[in-house]
């Protein structure tokens, strides 16, 4: 008998292996020298969840919940039909209004979070080749399993030079350069805020339409939405506002109640798109996952009522709009440049070229702030792609403004004193 062939590794390697995302490398490194969630002498800078206690103005935070039994057994797949209808409502009420084509409760899968919305998604495809954008968030490449074999980076890098900015019209010239099938993006950007919408995000609706092109689009913070003066926008932008058929446009729209509602630990998400995409999804989620909690699906229902869902958001934009303010004008006054400033989401993408060695370069900014117990997330960590330059966004930072503002002004007086030599 022939012997069998080596293995390539063994399976305790193979699991050592799995990288470690942006956060979760900070986090742990923080956490080496003290830090834990919550404590009160570090400035959590890194954060990539919003605050999730009270703010002003916002409905009380939901801190009980009555639940039947039946809340105990296993519910369906793709969520229970109560939360599937009120999500599709949701969608309807805020960007499908006077529509002829409007969401139902067959256009909509809910699950546990918005990561595991997209691998959902994601999972039911077979020979696609899906273009995303550099920089992003840091989890896509490993969440999507985009591989040489079987996907293709969009080549496109966010540049400086460019304001970070990535049009509708670059998506789609790329998209036909690459052959690609699908576009898997975040609007708003992570970590860049750059944000598309009105026409611009029409048009790129458009497009993958006429070119029966599959657009993964992340909105899971898409309240948080800025005026180019830096105010509160006045309302969440969606693709779904650009959809002229919700059952033949190729278009899947990822959401949740972590950062949109400010309740992360209820890992809730759910996917909005053609009734057909949907019921896929739902067939491979059986292998997957097998459903959300019925816990958080109840408690779902309490926070998309029309009313209160409507108090937090505005609520959240305002109070966010605030902490962006002191976020920019700060970071400016350290010498750190923000090029774009951000049009969404809650991060600002600073450049720390300009600041005198060694802080000029990111990785060392971050392990220089960790001694002053302050978290930030070098730039490296967002060059997601399948060939990674070393040299990629090394001098640049993400700089969160999702914590407390007592948090961010402990941070932001610290890295003031690090560049002080204090």
């Amino acid at each position: 008998m022939a012997p069998s062939p080596p293995r390539a590794t063994s399976a305790r390697a193979a699991l050592a292996a799995a990288p470690a995302t942006g956060v979760t490398y900070v986090v742990a490194e923080a956490a080496k020298l003290g830090f834990s969630n919550g404590h009160p002498d570090w400035a959590n800078l890194a954060q990539g969840q919003p605050e999730s206690g009270p703010i002003e103005g916002a409905p009380p935070r939901l801190d009980r919940l009555d639940v039947s039994l039946e809340v105990h057994a296993a519910g369906p797949v793709n969520g229970v039909e109560e939360l599937r209808e009120r999500i599709a409502a949701h969608m309807n009420r805020l960007y499908r209004r006077g529509k002829a084509s409007q969401y139902t409760v067959d256009n909509v899968a809910v699950g546990q979070g918005g990561r595991l919305a997209v691998a959902r998604a994601l999972a039911p495809l077979s020979n696609y080749e899906v273009g995303y954008v550099l920089p992003d968030a840091t989890a896509y490449e490993e969440l999507s399993g985009l591989r040489l074999d079987r996907a293709h980076a969009l080549a496109i890098r966010a540049a400086p030079e460019r304001g970070f900015v990535v049009s509708s019209e670059l998506l789609l010239s790329e998209l036909d350069r690459h052959h690609l099938s699908a576009l898997l993006l975040a609007n708003p950007a992570n970590p860049t805020g750059n944000l598309i919408e009105d026409a611009d995000l029409a048009a790129l609706v458009a497009g993958v339409r006429e070119r029966d092109a599959l657009l993964l689009l992340d909105e899971s913070a898409n309240q948080y939405v800025w005026t180019p003066e830096g105010g509160a926008g006045a309302a969440p932008v969606s693709a779904a506002s650009a959809v002229e058929d919700v059952d033949e446009d190729p278009v899947l729209l990822f959401d949740s109640l972590g950062k949109n509602f400010r309740y992360p630990g209820w890992r809730l998400g759910w996917t909005v798109g053609p009734a057909s995409l949907i019921e896929a999804i739902r067939r491979s989620s059986n292998a997957l996952d097998g459903g959300a909690s019925r816990l958080s699906q109840a408690a779902a229902l309490l926070v998309l009522e029309p009313e209160r869902a409507d108090q937090e958001t505005h609520a959240t934009r305002v109070h966010f709009a605030k902490k962006r303010k002191l976020m920019m004008r700060r970071l400016l006054e350290l010498g750190i440049a923000v090029d774009a400033p951000p049009r969404g989401g809650f991060s600002c993408w600073g450049s720390v070229a300009e600041l005198p060695a060694p802080f000029h370069d990111g990785m060392t900014f971050f392990r220089k702030a960790l001694q002053y117990r302050v978290l930030t997330v070098p730039g490296r960590f967002f060059d997601a792609g399948l060939e990674p330059e070393e040299d990629t966004y090394a001098d640049w930072v993400r700089f969160s403004f999702a914590a407390s503002i007592d948090q961010l002004r402990m941070g932001l007086d610290r890295l003031a004193q690090m560049l002080r030599g204090e």
